[in-house]
């Protein structure tokens, strides 16, 4: 398995990979999130490559003061095979090269399975919080009407 940069000819079967795992929203454009870390100078969307076929994706990147880790995917059939170390591993490589002091990531309420991965590989609860909000009124509407709130 290889892991590097995702090329952009790559990107629809990225999308589709998260769309497959689930970690889309209608609220937020897949192709839209990939592309601004593509263009960014300060993240990435690293690849995990096996026989030409893209079976994990985890999108990097940071601020100045921290790290952050998105769509870490892993293809279903992938899952258990170490995909998603290797990726993490590669993630928390390409932030220190940048300098970033340290790696967050959110998993979302009650999943309990990717709970345990991350605390397989040495991460804790932050005791935060993470609030949010959308600047355009309709992707706010959008999330609320998606959410059942």
């Amino acid at each position: 398995m290889e892991i590097r940069d995702l090329a952009p000819h790559e990107a629809d079967r990225a999308v589709a990979l998260w769309t497959q795992c689930g970690l889309t929203r209608p609220w937020n454009d897949p192709h839209a999130d990939l592309d601004r870390a593509l263009d960014a100078p300060t993240s990435t969307v690293l690849a995990a490559v096996e026989d030409q076929d893209l079976v994990g994706t985890a999108m990097v990147g940071h601020d100045g003061h921290r790290g952050w880790v998105y769509y870490l995917a892993v293809a279903p059939g992938q899952r258990r095979n170490g995909v998603g170390r290797h990726l993490m591993g590669a993630s928390e490589a390409w932030l220190r090269d940048q300098g970033a002091p340290k790696i967050q990531l959110m998993v979302r309420q009650g999943n309990d399975a990717v709970l345990e991965f991350y605390a397989a590989l040495g991460y804790t609860d932050q005791e935060t919080v993470t609030l949010g909000r959308f600047l355009d009124p309709e992707l706010e509407e959008r999330r609320r009407v998606g959410t059942g709130g």
